[in-house]
């Protein structure tokens, strides 16, 4: 039979480095009606099947009620499978909870069952394995390090992803960079937010090269001519489905209770379709005055002091430091006022890209939107092909540090307090009215290239293809369109 361990010798374990897994090998009603905090619910009948849960650089310690037959015939089951090192809880969650040594209960909790090294690992993994945009990538995380590897708890992911949704930046790569902090402070962060975007950075610098160096040959024109209107289409679903997520649902009830959204949201689309430019200073408006309207803070709702508030033949050294500059400006304004999925920044880039700076001529700017679609990671890391191509490899670096950076700091500095900050009523009116308005630009940025890269019969067919393998093909990815499309205009050009 496996060795028993008690609370005492269980925090001296926890003083070491040694990775400990706490495991309640009860019923899930069981576990739910009273639990260690930090410990993991596999009851004993699942152990086999959950045994990729584990690992043999863990310590793992099973709980049951009274630390007697039923955990300690679970230590040794899973001695049995292969992880030498399990011991089961003398006295189990009665002996456990009659001690009244708090400093002994939170030495173990707090102690995360994973390495740093897991971490990043996961993380750098995910970078160049995960595709699907924003959404697949979120999820990808639950079923990993909650239900898999139950590394994070339910709770810790929930708080992730409503930071990721409430503050600006790309979903994804917020969600990654809170989901380290966790349990590995700003260490954590900076590692799992490096190893999941520096993948995908160097894919698109290297089709950046590739670009530059063939860009102008009949058959790199030929694939992007297909996958150019497959972006449209893509991109064109992605507006409807963040339409209906963040504004409201296409019925009149929701309509009618969102309209004050629905206004800022048609405003929006309208101002980019007329004028072709994307306004930063229109989406902070319609935030504050969404935030005046519907949940004003409480300084302004009773007489008080008004307190300020702040708010080389491939290119590849090809560049102009003046241009750098201008290059950083723009990337952290994009990088400062996205909300949501990767895709909300489509507008902002191609006001400053396309239109402001003339960095990119339309069907540039398309294929740039396509890079970001066959490349895994998160979708903002298309900035990085950008800057590659507008000054080479310092373009592609420095386009993607100011493009994150705000998106960290969103996230490490108000990581510590965000449990306060979310039930903030007038901080969520806020980011909704701003959210209503960039999706309204990125609607209005859809129609305008559309209008620009939809050229004729067969690029109109290809992107209407799109749309529907979207709605009808439940399962497929965007890479997947991005290939048909590609070889179909390979055919219409070049062999046609």
């Amino acid at each position: 039979m496996r060795n028993a361990i008690t609370k005492a010798q269980l925090t001296e374990l926890n003083s070491t480095n040694i990775i400990v897994k706490l495991v309640d090998i009860r019923s899930s009603g069981e576990y739910n009606a009273h639990h260690i905090p930090g410990a993991i619910n596999i009851p004993a009948e699942e152990l086999e099947t959950q045994q990729h849960s584990f690992t043999n650089d863990e310590t793992i310690i099973c709980i049951c009620n009274h630390g007697k037959e039923r955990s300690q015939l679970a230590a040794e089951q899973l001695y049995n499978l292969g992880f030498q090192n399990t011991r089961y809880l003398t006295g189990g969650i009665s002996a456990w909870f009659d001690e009244k040594n708090e400093a002994v209960i939170n030495a173990v909790v707090d102690k995360p069952v994973y390495s740093l090294g897991q971490l990043t690992g996961y993380f750098l993994k995910l970078g160049y394995s995960g595709f699907g945009g924003p959404v697949a990538l979120v999820g990808y995380m639950h079923r990993d390090l909650v239900e898999k590897y139950k590394w994070i708890s339910e709770e810790e992911y929930r708080e992730g992803l409503a930071l990721a949704q409430l503050a600006p930046g790309p979903l994804a790569a917020q969600l990654g960079i809170y989901l380290g902090f966790v349990h590995y402070g700003v260490l954590g962060a900076t590692l799992a937010g490096l190893a999941f975007v520096l993948p995908s950075f160097i894919m698109v610098v290297l089709l950046g090269i590739a670009y530059k160096m063939y860009g102008g040959l009949p058959w790199m024109q030929a694939v992007f001519y297909g996958v150019g209107a497959a972006v449209i289409g893509i991109i064109a679903m992605s507006a409807y489905k963040l339409t209906s997520k963040s504004v409201s649902k296409f019925n009149l009830d929701a309509i009618k209770k969102n309209w004050m959204l629905w206004l800022f949201y048609i405003i929006a689309a309208a101002i980019t379709i007329i004028t072709q430019t994307e306004e930063v200073l229109l989406f902070v408006l319609a935030g504050l005055l969404y935030m005046i309207i519907k949940a004003p803070p409480k300084w302004m709702r009773k007489p008080a002091a008004i307190k300020s508030v702040l708010l080389a033949g491939i290119g590849f050294w090809d560049y102009e430091t003046e241009t750098l500059g201008k290059i950083a400006v723009f990337f952290t304004k994009a990088g400062a006022f996205v909300f949501g999925s990767g895709l909300a920044i489509v507008p902002f880039l191609h006001g400053g890209v396309v239109t402001e700076y003339h960095w990119l001529d339309e069907h540039q700017f398309v294929d740039a939107v396509a890079v970001a679609m066959i490349t895994p990671g998160p979708v903002v890391i298309t900035v990085g092909f950008i800057g590659y191509l507008v000054a080479g490899f310092p373009g592609a670096c420095v386009a993607a540090l100011a493009t994150f950076l705000p998106c960290y700091l969103f996230t490490v500095i108000p990581a510590p307090y965000f449990k306060k900050i979310a039930k903030n009523t007038s901080i969520k009116a806020f980011v909704d009215g701003i959210t209503a308005t960039v999706i309204g630009a990125l609607v209005g940025a859809v129609i305008v290239i559309a209008m620009r890269s939809i050229v004729d019969i067969p690029t109109a067919l290809i992107a209407i293809a799109a749309v529907l393998a979207l709605i009808y093909i439940k399962k497929i990815q965007e890479p997947y369109i991005i290939l048909i499309s590609a070889v179909i205009g390979v055919i219409l050009k070049l062999i046609l």
